[in-house]
């Protein structure tokens, strides 16, 4: 089966100046997969604007309210030192969460056996009521709610192997005992959070697994910490599979401090697939999150792309 891929042209209109978060991550991806013969290869998968009501399953509706104004604005509207909106962000930022709405229908549909959505901006630092750290809603959080809601899917893994923690995620599943989410991450690091201790509560206590790398740590540190929270997700059993799939963790990114190469993204992606073909009918959908270094995140994301084209999702490799 093919592998989807989710990217549109109105995703790059979400752009302030001389910002790291720009247009040109978007352009990289595609100019790094048509290099590599993938970009025609890829099943297309068109987004759509997910509405209120889908919002609304995640973010306060006075944080609906706060970033739908920016659409409004005439100028560059600022949540937080790092974290804009432009007049088209709005848009941006619902095609971002409805383009990984689209690529789990798709998934659920039959139509490809994986997909990965190129969107922007990212998600994983919004919280119910924030956006914060160059994202406006939570794309991943409201993707796993889409797939609970519309497909009956119960237990949902996230894996979530940006440079930095996803305290978004985390906050917004951490009573919930239905979601599993691991994060790999350097520590200390933007924003603060992700300590081994932080593991869930109430209901969902034992679901958050949180891997604090040091600056410094490369492929093996980062596979043996993907090991743990595997072994651990696979008694969850999850029923999706999402990946917020941040590729800053690379040694070549401005950002951040630790020495992935592209080989880890790969293996890294075997792993989860496994984990996905033994309890998930081999259901996955990643979501772009952070990548700063353009040649780094088209490596990268080509890397991270291949093992899901693999025919054979289950078993040893």
């Amino acid at each position: 089966m093919p592998v989807g891929l989710v990217w549109d042209e109105r995703y790059l209109a979400h752009a302030a100046p001389d910002h790291p978060e720009s247009p040109a991550r978007l352009t990289a991806i595609r100019t790094a997969l048509r290099q590599a013969g993938l970009w025609d290869g890829l099943t297309r998968i068109p987004p759509r604007r997910a509405t209120q009501a889908e919002l609304l399953r995640v973010h306060s509706r006075r944080h609906v309210q706060d970033v739908a104004r920016s659409a409004g604005a005439k100028d560059i509207v600022w949540f937080d030192g790092d974290t804009y909106a432009c007049p088209a962000s709005w848009d941006a930022a619902l095609l971002a969460a409805g383009g990984a709405f689209a690529a789990a229908d798709a998934v659920m549909k039959g139509g490809v056996s994986a997909a990965f959505a190129a969107v922007r901006p990212p998600g994983h630092h919004a919280t119910a009521d924030r956006a914060m750290g160059f994202c406006l809603l939570n794309n991943v959080a409201l993707a796993v709610r889409h797939v609970q809601a519309a497909h009956r899917i119960g237990r949902v893994l996230v894996v979530d192997w940006d440079v930095h923690h996803g305290n978004g995620t985390q906050d917004i599943f951490y009573h919930d005992k239905n979601v599993f989410y691991i994060s790999t991450h350097q520590w200390p690091l933007y924003p603060g959070t992700g300590l081994r201790e932080e593991t869930g509560d109430g209901p969902g206590a034992g679901t958050t697994r949180n891997y604090p790398l040091k600056a410094g740590c490369g492929d093996g540190e980062f596979l043996a910490a993907i090991d743990d929270g595997l072994a651990a997700a696979g008694k969850f059993a999850p029923e999706f599979v999402f990946i917020s799939a941040g590729f800053d963790a690379h040694r070549d990114d401005p950002l951040g401090g630790l020495a992935l190469t592209e080989s880890a993204y790969a293996e890294a992606t075997r792993r989860i697939r496994r984990l996905a073909g033994r309890t998930a009918a081999g259901r996955i959908v990643s979501v772009l999150e952070g990548g700063y270094n353009l040649e780094a995140l088209g490596r990268s994301v080509i890397a991270h792309i291949g093992p899901l084209l693999d025919s054979c999702p289950a078993g040893p490799r």
